[in-house]
């Protein structure tokens, strides 16, 4: 067997698993190394996939061809679009999966990808000669080379875990951690610190039901998967569909509940025992997703916050308390769990834990996730300082296509803020930095109204298949489905109804597909009117924001005066007027690529500047 490789990807989570999936599919001898061949793919938090923001990425990295769309489909226990009585940009698809199914197919399928090979090695060094990668070393002291090295090491790079008053080295609860930072450090990158957490796992016979509120799935069933066809019984991605061919899958309900006055007391109480607030975690955390701890003391107007209940598979009784992250003792965390409405006899089965890990501050990245200062060398996932199993998928996607395109051809896929949630992710990354960890969210899209999650194909498909991403038969369908729909639009201009175009009707927002007329309905699926409907109804708001794209783009050149006051405007945020002091741009362009700063803060500036 040859021991040289194309591309070797360090970590077999959502990062590495779509990089070493992409790197193979372009056509490169990849090796993925991880230290246990038996949590590729674990989902170390909720085992859910997609949400606000994120089932728009997940949508993106499908018709890329990515693998966690179809298989979150594939592996659902419980499938919602959020928003839905919101505009289109703002609806996202969220999939409630079956954890160990979820796991063991993507397992299968790196397993049964041609040019992709697995090993289980934890890496110790990353190779590097005259400022460009060789290969790695394990800790094995055994040398691999490479020509090209992807590093994605989630939350194990130097991780710490902490619970009450112990702390002990790791990754994830019952995984070592890496000593790879180390390498790292010495080749000149540098390393901060952040941290996350989780929340503990029960037992569903200990839920008292009757004093929870039933959340049951959508139906029809959304999906985060573009491709509709049927599988083989024997496929690794066979998918259910009824006789009408809607995607057909058995839902488990999750259930609502929230935490108490009497919660609260406990928490409080006991907060001199949590590492967060005892000083032993210096790491910042994601704002977006508090601890309990932190939602008690920074919201302490609250009488209570909302719990989810949220089953982890078909075949285990475990269930996810989406809502108290937390590093309280174990016996703390019991005594507040049991004081929550339908958790009163609780039995916790793994109990909430945080971790503290290493990354590295992502403006020592290109646009590719290659590092500036070592060639070849990619970086991706959470060591970037990103949070969520999505954001970690969609860098490892890309690192793993431009390492492949960077040694075939010699290009690169890069993707734009206007085009994609993707290249949003990674020009806020790279362009802007971050002080917290990196979640994705619609309102980080100016232009979100073409970024829908229902067009990410259309949008993306051209691009994908050039880079050797996707078939040519996938493609084909896309155009055949693209042309289907530019058909439709004429339908819909030509067709009256009334004596009024079907296209200014389906504009109006008291008109809903069910009022097409039969034999015009018949002509296409419901979701396809839908679709058509907002391609309708936002055309003006789209070809509006496309004038103010160029306006933003001239506007990016004004000058900012030297020793400009930015603490005297007093209609921008205390936080974005200590942002831009400390940063002094000068120019708006400037201003707009410092982190936290809005499109909102700069159009105040620019109203100020004028005045």
């Amino acid at each position: 067997m040859r021991s040289k490789y194309d591309v070797i990807v360090i970590g077999g989570g959502h990062a590495g698993i779509e990089a070493a999936l992409a790197a193979a599919r372009i056509g490169c001898r990849t090796l993925m190394l991880t230290q246990n061949l038996d949590t590729i793919g674990q989902m170390s938090c909720n085992p859910a996939i997609g949400g606000s923001g994120k089932g728009q990425l997940v949508r993106e990295i499908d018709a890329l061809g990515g693998a966690m769309g179809l298989n979150a489909d594939a592996t659902g226990i419980q499938f919602r679009m959020l928003n839905r009585r919101r505009g289109a940009s703002a609806r996202a698809t969220r999939v409630q999966c079956d954890k160990k199914a979820y796991q063991l197919r993507l397992k299968a399928l790196l397993e049964g990808t041609p040019s992709l090979f697995l090993e289980q090695a934890a890496v110790g060094e990353v190779l590097v000669k005259d400022r460009r990668v060789t290969g790695v070393k394990t800790e094995l002291d055994r040398i691999i080379p490479a020509d090209a090295v992807i590093v994605t090491g989630g939350t194990f790079l130097g991780g710490m875990l902490h619970i009450g008053r112990t702390s002990k080295i790791g990754g994830r609860m019952a995984d070592s951690s890496s000593n790879l930072s180390e390498s790292l450090g010495r080749l000149g990158f540098r390393i901060k610190r952040f941290k996350t957490g989780t929340p503990c796992r029960i037992s569903r016979r200990s839920i008292e039901f009757s004093a929870c509120e039933v959340q049951s799935g959508d139906f029809p069933i959304p999906r985060l998967s573009f491709e509709n066809t049927k599988r083989g019984k024997d496929d690794l991605y066979t998918l259910n569909f009824d006789q009408a061919g809607q995607f057909h899958v058995e839902q488990i309900p999750c259930w609502l509940t929230r935490t108490t006055t009497e919660t609260h007391k406990i928490i409080r109480g006991n907060l001199h025992t949590s590492p967060l607030y005892a000083g032993r975690v210096a790491g910042a955390g994601p704002r977006y997703c508090p601890s309990i701890e932190d939602k008690v003391v920074k919201f302490s107007e609250k009488t209570s916050h909302p719990i989810f209940l949220e089953p982890e598979g078909r075949h285990t009784l475990e269930f996810y308390v989406n809502g108290v992250s937390t590093s309280l003792p174990p016996e703390i965390q019991r005594e507040f769990i049991r004081s929550i409405p339908g958790l009163h006899k609780a039995e916790i089965l793994r109990p909430g834990y945080a971790v503290e890990y290493d990354y590295f501050p992502p403006t020592q990245l290109l646009k590719t996730l290659e590092t500036k200062s070592i060639s070849r060398l990619y970086f991706a996932g959470q060591i970037n300082g990103t949070s969520g199993y999505e954001e970690a998928a969609a860098q490892g996607l890309m690192a793993g296509a431009n390492a492949a395109l960077k040694l075939k051809t010699g290009r690169e896929l890069c993707l734009s803020r206007n085009e994609s949630f993707i290249g949003i992710l990674l020009d806020d990354l790279v362009e802007k930095g971050i002080e917290e960890p990196y979640r994705m969210f619609t309102s980080r899209a100016d232009d979100r109204i073409k970024l829908r999650q229902d067009n990410a194909e259309e949008r993306l498909s051209e691009l994908a298949f050039k880079a050797g991403l996707i078939t040519h038969a996938r493609r084909a369908v896309v155009h055949k489905n693209q042309e289907f729909v530019e058909r439709l639009k004429c339908v819909a201009v030509d067709t009256k109804i009334g004596g009024i175009p079907l296209a200014h009707l389906l504009k109006r927002p008291d008109f809903n597909s069910s009022d097409i007329p039969t034999e015009i309905k018949a002509l296409a699926p419901v979701q396809t009117w839908d679709i058509l409907k907002d391609e309708f109804k936002y055309a003006g708001y789209s070809h509006r924001q496309d004038l103010q794209n160029i306006n933003w783009a001239q506007r990016g050149q004004e000058r900012i005066p030297f020793g400009f006051d930015f603490t005297s405007i007093a209609s921008l945020r205390s936080e974005t007027q200590e942002r831009l002091a400390a940063a002094r741009p000068t120019s708006l362009g400037e201003a707009s690529r410092i982190s936290g700063v809005t499109a909102a803060d700069i159009s105040i500036l620019h109203i100020v500047l004028k005045s």
